[in-house]
């Protein structure tokens, strides 16, 4: 059963696109309905995945499928930490596809745009499944190249263009550690599975695990963002809005913390890699946070806080914290998603992401506000809604283990994140109209609508998951053991206690004030934008990333050019070098192994 639903949670998607494609944009409705079908039907067997019946330990191989004797086994695992991610990808792809219906109505191009959404969903489900290091490596890149190509998906924009280069190229250099560890991870083991790799460390030597292991935190850096590259994520937004709900709430952003709690008891004992985690956590919690403080284009006060609130987790997993990191993922999925596709209705209705010019939405589309203002209250961390419960849950965790030195900087992070998300609350529907506003209240499509109240309804009572969750992962993660609640129980945290603890109260009351000063600041806030020095350093400080993006991309190009003097032009001499190269590597790989 369980065998039957894995492929059927990644093929179907698939399947869908290749419909779509096939159908063809002179039939829009039906490439809306295939689409939307296809992703609820991977979302359902998705959904059947997480019921008990269908569990599956780490080590325990759910799904076989011969590849040769070199490649071994394209292996699939229905553990926790794999299925609860493709039910992200696949429910929260699925309302993104229904929502799009409204969205996307009029749009050319269709059939690549939900081809590429399809793909996409399929190919995140395919990645956190997977218990072949190769074929993790494949989706990992399949992921890559939808990204790119649905961020540049309005291809006679040369921003959207720009913007999805860039993706690609800083995306790649994690695609590089990942494959350079796989690479030597594979010289000293006796297959490419992933349970393999993550007991049998022990045989690969110290310094050989070392390159395996930061090999494996720069895929994590640049696919979930974080710093010093998470500069392609911000400009990610001249995606279609439902892309960016899509990439920054269920799929490519997610692949990277999924990756180090994954390989956390491979590589924990490698000298400076759990620290290394916990610094770049928490310097992208803080300098993201900041950074949207002072933007004033909406999705981009939005990509800033997925790139702070990924820093959380990546915190988290750098404390050892590895449930409360996967539990604060699944909370970040649902307020996320739900901010991004209600900025998405904003927009679609406005026509602009500038939050200068908008203003009094509050009674022109309540349907959108309501959704709105409960994203933001979870994003907040304000009671009793998910967010609330995940933040806790790692805040408690790092008041007990690093009171003097994590916990002050992640509660910071909070207060910040309090500030933006009051002032962008504020400025978008409560401050005074910057626009003339227009008679009676805004009709936004059902598309849009339905899925805003589903994702609504999860950021209120998605927090009653958390105790079987909690128990699910220590069920089916036996290599994680040690790590899941460290003796602790889920209930013990989300009770009274935790609601009355002493790192609750400083948390609510760092909270506290930075709604108050949100608001201030969205009071203050009128078409010249702020101009403070503060502001101003904080946006310098963002550029010093993005000018060292604009030098590296510089770099590539001018050795691009110069290797570009190798192509002769012939292509059966360009063929023999490529094999040649093949063989080459092939040699040193076996060597290894033998």
């Amino acid at each position: 059963m369980a065998s039957s639903l894995i492929l059927a949670t990644i093929s179907i998607p698939w399947i869908g696109a290749i419909l779509v494609w096939l159908v063809g944009d002179r039939r829009a409705q039906w490439q809306h309905g295939l689409a939307a079908v296809a992703s609820v039907l991977a979302a359902g067997a998705s959904i059947l995945l997480l019921l008990p019946s269908n569990w599956g330990s780490s080590d325990t191989v759910t799904l076989s499928l011969p590849f040769g004797p070199f490649i071994g086994d394209l292996t699939f695992v229905a553990d926790s930490l794999g299925v609860y991610l493709a039910a992200i990808a696949t429910i929260i792809g699925s309302l993104t596809v229904i929502f799009s219906a409204g969205y996307m109505t009029g749009a050319a191009q269709l059939g690549r745009y939900y081809s590429l959404v399809l793909i996409f969903i399929g190919s995140m489900c395919g990645l956190v499944l997977s218990g072949n290091l190769l074929f993790l490596f494949l989706f990992w890149e399949a992921t890559a190249f939808c990204s790119y190509a649905l961020i540049s998906f309005h291809n006679d924009d040369p921003k959207a263009v720009a913007a999805g280069i860039k993706a690609l190229i800083i995306t790649q250099f994690g695609g590089a550690g990942l494959l350079i560890g796989i690479i030597v991870a594979a010289a000293y083991l006796p297959d490419l599975q992933v349970s393999t790799l993550i007991s049998s460390t022990g045989a690969i030597p110290a310094a050989a695990l070392g390159v395996v292991a930061f090999g494996f935190l720069l895929a994590a850096v640049a696919k979930s963002a974080q710093v010093p590259l998470y500069v392609w994520l911000p400009d990610a937004m001249e995606a279609p809005t439902p892309i960016s709900a899509l990439i920054h709430a269920a799929t490519m952003v997610n692949a990277g913390v999924y990756l180090l709690a994954r390989f956390y008891p491979a590589f924990e004992g490698v000298a400076g890699w759990a620290l290394a985690v916990l610094i770049i956590g928490l310097l992208s919690a803080l300098l993201a946070a900041l950074l949207a403080t002072t933007c004033n284009d909406l999705k981009r006060v939005l990509a800033y806080s997925t790139v702070s609130q990924l820093g959380y987790m990546v915190a988290g997993v750098g404390m050892g914290a590895i449930l409360e990191s996967q539990f604060y993922l699944f909370s970040h999925a649902i307020f996320k998603a739900l901010l991004f596709l209600s900025a998405g209705a904003i927009i679609h209705e406005l026509g602009t992401r500038d939050m200068r010019q908008m203003g009094g939405l509050w009674r022109r589309m309540p349907q959108v506000a309501i959704p709105f203002l409960l994203g933001a209250a979870a994003l907040a961390g304000l009671p009793f809604f998910n967010g609330f419960w995940s933040k806790e849950i790692l805040l408690e965790t790092a008041f007990e283990k690093y009171t003097l030195s994590a916990y002050p900087l992640l509660v910071l992070g909070a207060g910040i994140t309090a500030f933006y998300a009051a002032r962008m609350f504020w400025m978008v529907f409560l401050n005074k109209p910057a626009m003339e506003p227009a008679h009676g209240k805004a009709q936004v499509s059902p598309f849009m609508t339905v899925p805003l109240a589903i994702l609504a309804v999860g950021v209120t009572f998605a927090w009653l998951l958390a105790e079987p969750f909690a128990a699910w992962m220590k069920a089916t993660l036996p290599y994680h053991a040690q790590f899941l609640m460290q003796g602790r129980s889920i209930e013990d945290l989300i009770s009274t206690h935790t609601a009355l603890s002493v790192s609750t109260l400083i948390v609510l009351s760092v909270t506290v004030i930075g709604l108050l000063l949100g608001k201030r600041s969205a009071d203050k806030a009128d078409t010249t934008g702020s101009d403070t020095s503060f502001a101003r350093g904080i946006e310098r400080a963002g550029a010093l990333f993005d000018d060292s993006a604009r030098a590296v991309a510089i770099v590539t190009r001018s050795s691009a050019a110069l290797l570009q003097k190798s192509q002769t032009g012939r292509l059966n001499w360009n063929i023999a070098g490529i094999v040649l190269g093949m063989i080459a590597l092939l040699l040193i790989v076996l060597q290894g192994i033998l």
